[in-house]
């Protein structure tokens, strides 16, 4: 399947090195246009109606967040390219929205790619990127903010606030939710612990996450555990008493 696709960056070494790598290592797409800023890639997004737009964060006047704020739909895969700008990725993280890091890895282009063309051919509006969107224009509380959760049925969208804890194994994570449903996610905890971090949620043992608004105490009877609100107990690390006693302080 081929599919189209244009190129925004401010830089045309940037630009160029891009479509030299797509078209040595990725056949499949076909480049329609490239543009040098945001308000010209607004424009060729308009024009050619692409399947993938490559799109720089970082960009003079208008960045890469800001083009997409412009926009009224997202019929189309977007592969973000940055630098490491911490801001960026985490609500990269969160909304589960793939993007690549400067200078850009061969095998990681490789598999962006392929990830975007099997989501192109269902040709759905971009529900994972209107999350995004919604997540940089939000003014409103933290609990209110939607994460991004990719099971291997579905995509969902679920509220900080609705989560009750997450457990790992191995390279999966359960998350548990208000009401007792839980969703299995095929990425391993310390990628959700970095993107909960600001959102009341401390680690407190090396398989657990919990959110601290579900904890209702701290038993110490046979060892130490966050006995929740919903009667679950979870057990804190030697390692993690201090850091976890420290978060619950806090508020």
């Amino acid at each position: 399947m081929s599919v189209s696709a244009v190129l925004i960056d401010d830089e045309k070494n940037n630009l160029d090195n891009l479509q030299e790598l797509l078209r040595t290592y990725c056949p499949r797409i076909n480049i329609c246009a490239t543009a040098l800023n945001a308000e010209e890639g607004r424009i060729i997004i308009g024009k050619h109606q692409p399947d993938i737009v490559f799109l720089d964060i970082q960009m003079p006047h208008k960045n890469g967040f800001d083009l997409l704020k412009e926009l009224n739909n997202y019929d189309f895969e977007v592969i973000f390219v940055t630098a490491h700008d911490q801001y960026a990725i985490q609500a990269l993280r969160f909304a589960a929205v793939d993007y690549l890091l400067k200078p850009i890895n061969i095998n990681e282009l490789q598999a962006a790619v392929d990830r975007a063309i099997k989501k192109c051919k269902l040709k759905v509006q971009n529900q994972q990127l209107e999350n995004l969107i919604s997540l940089l224009k939000s003014q409103q509380n933290r609990g209110e903010q939607r994460i991004t959760l990719t099971t291997l049925k579905e995509t969902r969208f679920i509220k900080t606030n609705d989560i009750v804890r997450c457990e790992s194994s191995n390279n999966y994570s359960t998350f548990f939710l208000q009401g007792g449903e839980s969703l299995l996610v095929c990425k391993p905890i310390y990628e959700y612990e970095e993107i909960l971090k600001d959102y009341n949620f401390i680690r407190c043992h090396q398989s657990h996450l919990v959110n601290k608004k579900s904890i209702k105490s701290w038993k110490k009877e046979y060892g130490d555990f966050l006995l929740l609100l919903n009667g679950d107990e979870i057990p804190v690390s030697r390692n993690k008493k201090e850091s976890v006693k420290k978060a619950l302080e806090n508020g």
